[in-house]
This record gives structure tokens, sequence and C-alpha cells, in this order.
């Protein structure tokens, strides 16, 4: 009996649910969540959705996928504003849905599991740039902090995680093609998707061959040193702004107290540099003798300097703050600082404030705008050389990499988190912290206002943190490095290269956009309807593909 032929409503109905599924898996495979072994099949899903479509209705696809994926991703905006959530759920899924018309092209071509992993390194290529700085939160390497695929980034650092991650989804999705419309009869059916299992099997066993370090290499001075961070919490108590502010700082000036009382008493060890939180002081102590006095009589109890997270007037722009990291001495007092490069548009500071603040008042809350700082956060706190950078800074490689290119023996990661507590926001910030560590072989040392501050080993492991809204220290030996990874070495270079091989790929690829599939068969759904039982499907193109 002859099988009837699913319409064209059927199988949009298949595409869109296939899509919505892959967004919702993706989502899953990031914190707080942790189902990293979802990252692959969502991006073979989504692979497989778009297959045999119009570009455009693949770019719907996508668009599909993206919007669950980041709206699960980001929720935590909502916090700040449910408009503000929406609009940065629609702005990411619009390159999701880049992705999704980019794939539709790039399987009209050979080898076109290559050009899919990309595609993917491309997109977040100019996401993470663009517009303002760009926005680098839901990058699949920020899934797979702690699996097979992690080490890849001590080679080229998040990129290569990317490309890794969209490689495995797309032989994925070239294997279950061809388990579905299978070459041939007999053993010769199961070559190519065999040798997409094995690709991906690769992927998997090659990075074990990556060596990640676990302990310290200078080339002069100490090794290791002993380092403490501080997590003095924030006030639950409806105080205003000033009263605020006043209560972080004393509950960070407490927890340093009690810490130098824990060590006085031979609890823990007497560290040599103390870390402090973004944020800490948000009283100017340069300009506010109370917060300068309490921030010394802290720093003198504990005896070493100390990393003090503060917002302080720009001299060079009074109209302007800063957001900085300041090395308080015992005995010299405030030092040298490190401050941000990277403010966070709408949240540090507002663009077309004169236009925009019109018709939102909530940016009200920013009254002056932070300005980026020059020059990576190396600082000297005692005997540990630091690369410091600030909050959401982790998230972006420059900052990153240029903080321990330029000489950070340890990497410091300052951030307030408060605002976004019990949302996944700060599990997905100390995955990035993670994959920081084994990037650049170097321990990071998270310092939050209200969790999750965390020490993290050179490969990745977390040795210790503190959770949420709890008051703290972290006293542990971390060692300390000089040397460079190759993903220091090589920089932005092979991402640079898989984007321009993207680009290329999708030229090529949309000037055979009328020459069919590529020799790939249809798509799964018509052809597994097509097939008759125990017979191979055949390899034609759909032409109701051609109409979507």
């Amino acid at each position: 009996m002859e099988r009837r032929r699913p319409t064209g409503a059927v199988l949009v109905v298949v595409r869109l649910a296939v899509s919505a599924v892959s967004g919702v898996a993706l989502a899953l495979a990031f914190p707080p969540y942790d189902l990293t072994w979802l990252a692959v099949p969502a991006v073979a899903g989504l692979t497989l959705a778009v297959r045999g479509t119009r570009p455009w209705f693949a770019a719907v696809l996508g668009l599909v996928t993206g919007v669950l994926f980041f709206g699960s991703l980001v929720q935590w905006l909502s916090v700040v504003g449910t408009d503000a959530w929406l609009l940065l759920t629609a702005y990411c899924s619009l390159w999701i849905a880049l992705v999704g018309a980019g794939t539709a092209l790039l399987q009209r071509l050979r080898g076109w599991p290559l050009w899919v992993a990309t595609l993917w390194v491309l997109q977040e290529a100019l996401r993470d740039r663009v517009p303002m700085g760009g926005f680098p939160w839901g990058r699949l390497a920020y899934a797979q902090t702690e699996t097979a695929l992690t080490p890849y980034a001590a080679l080229a650092g998040a990129p290569l995680v990317t490309f890794a991650t969209a490689l495995a989804g797309a032989l994925l999705a070239y294997a279950l093609l061809r388990l579905t419309v299978p070459d041939g009869a007999g053993p010769s059916r199961w070559l190519r998707p065999s040798a997409a299992l094995a690709g991906i099997l690769l992927l998997l066993v090659a990075s074990r061959l990556v060596p990640l370090p676990t302990s310290g290499e200078t080339a002069d001075g100490p090794s290791s040193a002993v380092v403490a961070v501080v997590q003095g919490d924030v006030p639950q108590t409806g105080l205003d702004a000033f009263g605020q502010r006043r209560a972080v700082l004393d509950n960070h000036v407490r927890e340093t107290l009690l810490l130098a009382e824990r060590v006085a008493a031979g609890e823990v060890p007497q560290p040599e540099a103390v870390i402090w939180p973004e944020n800490a002081s948000d009283l100017d102590p340069y300009a506010v003798p109370e917060a300068r006095a309490a921030i010394d009589a802290a720093v003198r109890a504990i005896g070493v300097p100390v990393l003090v997270g503060a917002v302080v007037t720009n001299p060079d722009d009074p109209a302007t703050v800063l957001n900085v990291g300041i090395v308080w001495d015992p005995v010299t007092g405030p030092g040298e600082r490190y401050a941000k490069r990277h403010p966070v548009p709408f949240g540090e500071f507002v663009p077309f404030r004169s236009v925009l603040s019109r018709f939102i008042d909530r940016f009200d809350r920013v009254p002056r705008d932070f300005a980026p700082g020059n020059g990576p956060g190396v600082l000297d706190v005692g005997p540990v050389r630091v690369g410091d950078v600030i909050c959401f800074e982790v998230a972006y490689d420059t900052e990153v990499r240029d903080a321990v290119t330029a000489g950070g023996r340890v990497l410091v990661v300052q951030t307030n988190n408060a605002t976004y507590g019990r949302t996944g926001q700060p599990e997905q910030q100390l995955a990035m912290s993670r994959l920081r560590a084994v990037e650049h072989g170097r321990a990071v040392l998270v310092a939050a206002t209200s969790g999750i501050s965390a020490v993290i080993a050179p490969d990745g492991t977390v040795v210790a943190s503190l959770p949420e809204f709890v008051g703290g220290s972290i006293v542990r030996e971390v060692p300390l490095r000089d040397t460079l990874t190759l993903a220091d070495r090589v920089g932005a270079v092979p991402e640079g290269v898989a984007s321009l091989v993207a680009v290329v790929a999708l030229v090529l690829a949309w000037r055979r956009r009328d020459v069919g599939s590529g020799g790939d068969g249809d798509a799964v759904a018509v052809a597994v309807a097509e097939a008759p039982p125990g017979r191979d499907a055949p390899v034609t193109e759909d032409p109701e593909a051609r109409t979507r």
C-alpha cells in the first residue's frame, strides 16, 4: 500500500517543534541546570530542522530556537525589568536566526558539518562585539566548563570550545540524516554515519591529550601564595541609598575583621593578599572620610594589602564615575588601581541618555555614567601579581586575555551579583570563570558581594566556594603562574580564521542556492515519510522545501 506524502503544513509543524525542542535543550545545557550534554543534540536538532528549507524560513526556525534559549538563559534580567529581558532576548535571538539561515545554506556544500561549526564561531564573534561592545552570554563554550570538550580552551580559547561543540552537533545531525536516508545497501550504507560518529568520538578523546596545569610556575618569585576572598553579603532591609551603601561596606569590613580574628586564633593561615568584591564600597573612599576610615581599619587589622572594589569619581571627568579595584596597603593606604574597561550599556552607562530618559524612568537609577578605564588590570597585591577583571568583563575574551598576557599570575574576578541573586546568573558567571581558568592556566579568585565567591584551580576545578547571601571568607593557597597557554599566544587568530572560513563558505553556498541540497538528500522528515518499508529513501530534492 502506497504511503501518503506528508503535507507541507505537517512538515512546517515538525520543523517548528524540533526547533523549539532544540532551544529548550540548549537552555538546559547551561547553568543553573547544567545538563551540559544537551548542547550537542540541541545544535543537531536545529541543523536538521532547517535542512532543505529556504533561508528565510530557516531564519524563522532559528528565531524559535533563539527565543526559547535566550528567554530562559537571561531570564534573570527580568529583575531589572520585563522590557529589558524581552528586548535582550529578541536581540540575541536574531543571531540564532542568522545561524538557522546560514546552516540551511551551508548544507548545500560538501563537508558541511565543518562549515556549520565555523558559522557558530562567526555568530559568537560578531555578537560578542556589536553593538556597543556586544553581549557574549550564551556562547556554546560557556555550557562546556566541565566536560570532555573543556580542555580545548587551553589551545584556542572559548572559540575552539564553541567550534568543537558545534562540530559534534553537526556531525550528529549528519549521522542521523545518513541513518535515516542511507547511501546504497549492505555494509556501505553504514560507512558515512559511522565516520561521523567516529568524528565525535575523536573530538572527545583528543581533548584528553591537552595538558592542564595544577601547580605554580614562575620565572622569579614564589610559585604559590596564600590568599583570602571576602564575601560580605548585602543587607536585606529597605535602607535608603546611602544607608544601603554604608551597610554593604560595613559587612565587608566586619568579615575582614572576623578573618583577622581567625588568623590570630590560628584557625586559618595568614593570607598574603585579600580580595574584596566589586562595589564593596560604593561610597567613594577618596571623597567620604567615613568610608576611608572603615577600609583603613579593616586593612590594618588583617595586616596585608587588600584589593578593594569601589566606585569613585572620575578625576578626568567629574560628571562620570569609575568602577575600580584599588590596592589598599595597611601602611600607605590606597595605591595603584584598575578601572573597569568594559562598562555595561544601560546598566553602567546609558547610550542616547537625553532621548531615552524621557521615556524610561528606570535610567534615573544610573545618575552618572561609568567611564571606561585604560589598560589591563595587572596589579601587585602584596606578593601576588593579579590580573583583575570586573563582573561582566569575565565574559569577554580580550579583557581577560590582556590581564594574563600583561603579567597576571592569578586571575581575579570582582563582581556584584546581588541584584540577580537566586536567578541562575551567578552560576552562569561562575561557569565562565571556570573556563577562563582552563583557557589561561591560571587560578581564579571570584569575589562576589553576595555570592557566589570561589577559588578555582588552573584546571577549572572549584576548590572552595561560598553560597549566595552568606557572609564569610575563603583562605587557600593558590598556584602562581607566568607560563602562557597556547590560547594566550595565538589570541583571537583562530577565531578570526574560523570566521573567515564561515564567510567564504556562506558565499559559496549562496551561489549554489538554486542547485539543490548538495547531494546529501532531502530533509529527514520528507525522506522518512516517502521511504517504502525495507527500501532506501529516494535522493531527490524536496519540491515543497523550495516554497517554504
